[in-house]
């Protein structure tokens, strides 16, 4: 009879013999900067997450350069949209404004700057749009746009978001264009059509007014296409890759791992966020150990980087351990 018991008789032997580990420098925090002066909007279905505006930035900020977490992934909430998402690009837009007061104040943080225009347009959708028609090609060389206006702002990654098709290629293009060549591209590769965004929705003011985005966004029952999709964001100029949300889909994770050598990101979205909030504050789990159990799948499956709103609680509990 084989003994393994034998290797977990006390907690230290646990941890010499643990093969999964995670630490503060492999997450990623995401953070929504408002418009405005003085503004910390709690976000209700995202309880401990807030909407800042970019003076009071810094009583977030300065909690996160303590903890050990590498960067923040940055989601902008303009004052005006319009049509074309024209803020999203603009030199001077909230989100390039937010990307300076970070990199002047806290520049050994990364500074990750999602990119995709369903913030800064009227109608919510990631592309320009004709009728209820969701634009590709026409949206290319605005997304290109935005991500030469982070990268200028001081952005260390940019990280489209849209899931139009070849805005890899298109990016790669225009950073090498404006000698931004040494801007990395951290693809949402593999970014499935969930009903786990809701309440980032609501944090980003992104909701669609109309349909859905089915049509750019992957259907949740095709993990073969997943797979096809990295490898045109490989083959485009991606440097790592994102798959989101993280919890349902970690036979994805696994097989990505298993077949692509680039690191790889896992999103774990504000919809498994908010479910183990609510249960926790009625006490029906215990949430440090369910968030760290969360965590360590994600990283089991293959994941390298972890992005996730519990980075700050993680990262302090780590330091407890």
């Amino acid at each position: 009879m084989r003994r393994f018991r034998r290797l977990r008789g006390s907690e230290a032997m646990r941890r010499l013999v643990r093969e999964t580990r995670i630490s503060a420098e492999e997450m990623i925090y995401p953070i929504f900067v408002i418009e405005g002066e003085n503004i910390k909007n709690p976000i209700p279905s995202m309880p401990g997450v807030f909407q800042y505006s970019v003076d009071r930035m810094d009583e977030m900020l300065a909690e996160v350069a303590a903890s050990g977490i590498s960067g923040v992934l940055i989601f902008g909430i303009p004052k005006e949209k319009d049509a074309v998402g024209s803020q999203a690009y603009a030199p001077d837009g909230i989100t390039q404004r937010a990307i300076r007061h970070i990199k002047k104040k806290y520049p050994s943080l990364l500074v990750v700057a999602d990119v995709c225009l369903c913030e800064y347009t009227s109608h919510g959708h990631c592309g320009l749009v004709e009728g209820e028609h969701i634009l590709n090609d026409e949206t290319l060389p605005l997304l290109a746009k935005m991500s030469v206006t982070l990268a200028q702002a001081g952005a260390d990654i940019i990280a489209p978001s849209d899931m139009m098709d070849g805005r890899v290629a298109a990016i790669r293009h225009a950073l090498d264009e404006a000698g931004l060549l040494h801007i990395p591209i951290m693809a949402y590769s593999a970014k499935f059509a969930s009903g786990y965004y809701g309440p980032f929705r609501d944090a980003a003011h992104s909701a669609p007014q109309f349909g859905d985005r089915r049509s750019y966004q992957m259907d949740v029952c095709n993990k073969k296409e997943a797979l096809r999709e990295i490898a045109d964001d490989i083959e485009e100029g991606a440097d790592f890759y994102i798959i989101k949300p993280a919890l349902a889909y970690l036979d994805v994770v696994e097989a990505a791992a298993n077949r692509f050598d680039l690191p790889i990101a896992v999103y774990n979205v504000s919809g498994e966020y908010a479910m183990v909030k609510a249960a926790a504050q009625q006490g029906w789990i215990e949430e440090k150990r369910i968030v760290m159990e969360n965590l360590i799948a994600m990283k089991r499956a293959g994941a390298s980087i972890l992005i996730t709103y519990h980075a700050l609680d993680a990262a302090s509990w780590l330091k407890e351990d």
